[in-house]
């Protein structure tokens, strides 16, 4: 195979990363911030960041199934008008300082975001076994022109208005009515009609007993998990120990820098290493930055915990999507992925919703806030790998599905 409609694919989609995915950083950046003005309880003030995830969450799976009786296309295309629509319903809540309106538009942006960690699947539809790791990898790296357009909007839009952040997410609606218009040059066929010859594939159950679809499942969310565990809270620290909010907005692209950077070679390292070594890695990292984090809240520990925490998601996340790309049958192809990103970001939901807790309402400091941050790490990294360890140490005639 030449691999070259999987290239024209991989091109539009790291476009897509780029443009439509600036507004993530974005709302990471000022979601907190926001909310923390908005509502009245302190403890709150990352719930509009949670309900993005949980909209993803729910989304995530009738989202994977209307693509795939309909396409890539027009599923994306969906996920841009959730963003856009979040946008408006967010800024709303702004204008009129409703906390309930602003988690309403939380809720709608989180169809743009389980469309947006759809692209790395689109990727590998239509690449070879050789070139999947590299195609997902190269898309993702689009996030990199996103890491560096996000914040630099934020700083010139959060205080145009006077209502702060109303400007951020005007400019939110802009990017994705911009950037949808890029799906037209998508070349991915839609999946063919189930016929009664076609193989209806396994359960969900039965996907979930598999133990190489466990293990990448398990893995991906852990890595995101604890990417936006610490993510979350960070704004909220820097500025909590009297750092400028542009600071924070530094810290946070210097995060997603370092979550996208790798992308141009984390394919080349897992077809040269091994997918396990390389998910293993990353999560050694993870936990890197949760002991320079712990060490110190200067400005120098937050960069360089959260560059770790961003190469640390690069790859256990590129290398758990890889894993799971390759362990389904296309008739499964709508129903695993569903199945994973409902998983992984019902456990990022969960760490959102304990992030803003954890670093508001424990131990009455943003140190102590800090430190149970980066202690709830722990469980987690555990869980995954023990699970990787598990599927590693398999004898090779069970590990291979």
């Amino acid at each position: 195979m030449t691999d070259q409609r999987a290239k024209k694919n991989v091109a539009v989609l790291v476009a897509a990363q780029a443009i439509l995915g600036a507004q993530m950083p974005m709302i990471f950046i000022v979601g907190g911030l926001a909310g923390q003005s908005l509502a009245g309880n302190p403890c709150f003030a990352t719930l509009p960041i949670s309900l993005i995830i949980i909209g993803s969450m729910v989304s995530a799976s009738p989202l994977a199934s209307f693509m795939q009786s309909h396409g890539r296309r027009a599923g994306f295309f969906v996920g841009a008008t959730g963003g856009a629509l979040g946008g408006v319903i967010g800024a709303a809540g702004l204008w009129f300082a409703s906390f309930p309106l602003f988690l309403l538009g939380s809720f709608m942006t989180g169809i743009y975001f389980a469309a947006h960690n759809f692209y790395r699947f689109a990727a590998a539809d239509t690449a070879s076994e050789a070139f999947r790791p590299k195609a997902i990898s190269y898309v993702l790296a689009g996030g990199l022109i996103s890491a560096l357009i996000g914040p630099q909007i934020v700083k010139l839009t959060s205080e145009a208005f006077v209502v702060p952040f109303l400007g951020t997410y005007g400019a939110v609606i802009a990017v994705n009515v911009l950037g949808a218009g890029l799906f037209a040059f998508l070349d991915i066929p839609k999946p063919a009609a189930p016929s009664a010859e076609t193989p209806a594939g396994r359960s969900r159950g039965e996907l979930l007993r598999t133990p190489r679809i466990a293990v990448a499942i398990i893995c991906a969310m852990v890595s995101y998990a604890l990417m936006n565990l610490v993510m979350t809270s960070t704004p909220l620290a820097v500025v909590g120990c009297g750092f400028a909010q542009s600071d924070a907005a530094n810290i946070v692209s210097a995060h997603v820098l370092a979550m996208y950077v790798p992308s141009f070679f984390t394919g080349h390292v897992i077809a040269r290493f091994g997918v396990e070594k390389v998910i293993g890695l990353g999560l050694a990292i993870l936990a890197g930055a949760g002991i320079v984090a712990l060490a110190g809240m200067e400005l120098g520990n937050f960069y360089l915990a959260l560059v770790l925490l961003g190469v640390g998601w690069n790859f256990g996340f590129i290398g758990a999507t890889t894993l799971l790309a390759g362990a389904h049958r296309p008739e499964e192809r709508g129903r695993v992925q569903g199945l994973n990103d409902v998983i992984v970001f019902g456990g990022v939901a969960v760490a959102s919703l304990a992030s803003g807790g954890l670093m508001n309402c424990s131990g009455g400091s943003v140190g102590a806030g800090w430190a149970a941050v980066n202690l709830a790490m722990l469980p987690l990294l555990a869980l995954a790998g023990g699970a990787l360890l598990w599927r590693t140490l398999r004898p090779r005639t069970q590990a291979a599905e």
